[in-house]
């Protein structure tokens, strides 16, 4: 049980609300060394919030993302309290294009969903106020996602199951929230699941056959397991947005996606601020220059989200000019 109602932070004006003397001092520290840290990929800041937050009382914070999306979690969370440095933004390659994306009608499919933040943003009005199904395996974070669900009314749909290659079970390991994974070896400690394939999520009538697709892959080592548990889903009007982890040189998930799919390929380049078709792995050698963080890849072979993709550039373009 959390003490108290939750302490209140507004990114948009900068305003902490309901916050003791220790708390913000707190959340200066966290804001603070969230900034210091970004100039190396943020390389130890998880371990430094998480021995903060054993001095702070148990309550949570709500973030206010935009005038329609708040998203809650623990205060102190060495995650994702880098969202109390304001100049922050997580995962803003995602960002920038759901973002463009606003005006699309798409449902967004959320595996990994974490506490659901994502599910939060593409739902909100700012959007577009988008449909979506959070898709989340663990007991404990599935808690802190019906309650985000619940503060924003209710406006997502709630799963709790694992996403593989095909229906069954699994077991769930792991001691960061972020990075539970069906993956790792069956402990006695570890949770069992209910493992669904993204194609029974068409078969259990859960989404269409011929819907548009955003879907978010973030399940921690089983990219490869979800993407061939997908293949009706991925050869619609969708299109992937997967983890490539940092600290893979071979780039596994995009060597799959190249070799074994009829998706094609893109990545964020930041060298040149435009999304690249990728026909060459060795473009992420350059890219993922840092081995514990993840780096989003893209994977579609749909024409219209290709045609969104180039437009995007275009308007960059344009921008810059």
């Amino acid at each position: 049980m959390t003490a108290g109602p939750p302490i209140q932070f507004d990114r948009a004006s900068g305003a902490l609300e309901g916050a003791n003397l220790w708390e913000r001092t707190a959340a200066l520290a966290l804001a603070t060394g969230s900034k210091i840290s970004s100039h190396f990929s943020h390389r130890g800041y998880i371990g430094c919030a998480n021995l903060l937050r054993k001095t702070l009382p148990d309550r949570n914070i709500a973030i206010k993302l935009n005038a329609d999306a708040i998203f809650e979690f623990p205060y102190g969370d060495g995650y994702w309290s880098k969202l109390l440095n304001r100049s922050y933004s997580y995962e803003d390659e995602l960002e920038l294009f759901l973002r463009d994306s606003s005006d699309v009608d798409y449902t967004l499919i959320d595996c990994g969903a974490n506490y659901g933040y994502w599910s939060v943003l593409v739902s909100s009005a700012p959007f577009g106020g988008h449909k979506a199904i959070a898709v989340e395996p663990s007991s404990q974070n599935f808690a802190k996602l019906i309650n985000n669900a619940k503060i924003n009314s209710s406006r997502f749909e709630l799963m709790k199951c694992a996403i593989g290659a095909t229906r069954g079970t699994a077991f769930l390991t792991g001691t960061k929230h972020e990075a539970f994974s069906i993956a790792g070896e069956v402990t006695c400690d570890g949770e069992e699941v209910s493992v669904v394939a993204l194609d029974n999520l068409i078969d259990d009538g859960k989404i269409s056959a011929n819907g548009r697709y955003l879907i978010k892959l973030d399940v921690e080592g089983v990219e490869i397991e979800a993407i061939k548990g997908g293949r009706r889903l991925l050869q619609t009007d969708s299109l992937m947005m997967c983890e490539e982890h940092g600290n893979d040189p071979r780039h596994s998930v995009s060597r799959y996606i190249l070799e074994n799919t009829p998706m094609k390929l893109i990545v964020y380049d930041p060298r040149s601020g435009r999304m690249e078709t990728v026909t060459e792995l060795s473009i992420l050698d350059r890219i993922k220059v840092s081995s514990h963080v993840g780096y989003n890849v893209f994977g579609t072979a749909s024409g219209f989200w290709q045609d969104r993709i180039n437009a995007l550039n275009a308007n960059r373009a344009r921008r810059l000019q």
